[in-house]
């Protein structure tokens, strides 16, 4: 058990990788999102359906960008057609001929992979694509895959914080995915700080099936119920389900064949210390051309989301009440959420650092 200040803002990372997007939400009409306070224009370039992102403010009045129109790969501004290339560099203004040097937007890095849109916040020059962590279900048709996002008006560690402690399942979705088996069985954490990976665990081998995996499955009685996450600081969170007829374990070789498996996968997006994107997808092994079950869990899961939404909505609003150096208690089962909180500090704290460094003469 310990006792800390509670940190009223968690601070950004901002030389990291973070999901603006699924891929099928961009196309030939500007979409518009708020990343790290940045507000960003996004769309598909014409000639070779890659994805662009450009600072969403015109140089010449600020006049947001996702408020013009494209054309052809170009974007017009819709004030006064200030026109930006897809790189960001202005190719012409009203009423001359000579465009000003300085004339241009910033581009942002962007890494289209596993049917999600990343995009850099930081210096360019440290964005690596190859840093971009993976899940690689929600691109496979191996899986069949139901997703969202819905926004939050809290500090996306908030968000981080309840993921990492599935115990409140119990509480807050008894009924759709809490049994009380996930608060009772005790967890397994696992932290790698130079990676920035959070692990924990809860393995129950003898639990209620909730209505969530009883009506896709088709179990009846209880089961095994695994739940190992991963979480991928600051934006991947992976929760690696897997169920089972009660007494039903994996093989010696670690292959289950008899049990089911979901993928379920947070986006964990920071807009401004007050909002952040929860995106979410469900992807599964069985049942993949059911598209009744695809619509249960997408409604199910998104039913589940928005209690998170409304609970982290009213607990941000009782945080931003509380008399300066309130204390909050931790115990055992905050000891993944601790662990990311530590970690996304030091990721913000090198961040600034390089950027007091690349600012300097």
């Amino acid at each position: 058990m310990c006792v800390t200040t509670l940190a009223r803002m968690t601070a950004f990372a901002r030389n990291q990788w973070y999901v603006a997007a699924y891929g099928r939400e961009i196309g030939r009409e500007l979409l518009g999102r708020t990343i790290l306070d940045e507000p960003i224009a996004f769309y598909r370039a014409e000639s070779d359906d890659t994805v662009i992102a450009l600072a969403d403010r015109c140089v010449h009045r600020r006049y947001p960008l996702t408020a013009g129109r494209l054309d052809g790969d170009t974007v017009v501004c819709g004030y006064h057609g200030f026109t930006y290339d897809t790189g960001g560099a202005c190719v012409f203004v009203p009423g001359q001929k000579r465009v000003p040097r300085t004339a241009r937007v910033r581009s942002y890095p962007v890494v289209e992979q596993d049917s999600l849109v990343w995009v850099w916040i930081g210096d360019p020059a440290l964005a690596d694509p190859g840093a971009v962590p993976r899940a690689p279900w929600l691109a496979d048709p191996g899986w069949t895959t139901v997703g969202g996002m819905e926004p939050i008006d809290s500090d996306y560690g908030l968000l981080v914080d309840n993921l990492l402690d599935l115990s409140h399942e119990t509480y807050l979705h008894s009924g759709y995915i809490g049994t009380p088996e996930v608060a009772e069985t005790p967890i397994t954490t696992e932290v790698d700080e130079g990676a920035g990976v959070v692990r924990v665990s809860r393995h129950m081998d003898d639990a209620e099936c909730p209505p969530f995996y009883a009506r896709s499955t088709g179990i009846e009685g209880r089961i095994t119920r695994w739940q190992d996450i991963e979480y991928h600081a600051p934006c991947l969170y992976l929760l690696h389900s897997r169920i089972a007829p009660v007494g039903v374990l994996p093989e010696p070789d670690g292959s289950d064949p008899d049990a089911f498996h979901v993928e379920i996968t947070y986006a964990i997006t920071p807009s401004t210390d007050r909002h952040v994107y929860d995106f979410w997808a469900v992807s599964r092994d069985f049942a993949q051309d059911d598209e009744e079950v695809s619509t249960f869990l997408h409604d199910l899961n998104r039913t589940v989301v928005l209690q998170d939404v409304g609970a982290l909505n009213l607990l941000q609003q009782a945080l931003d009440t509380e008399r300066e150096g309130y204390q909050e208690l931790s115990i055992n089962i905050d000891t993944g959420g601790l662990a990311a909180r530590r970690i996304l500090a030091r990721l913000a704290a090198e961040g600034e650092r390089a950027a007091a460094v690349a600012a300097s003469p």
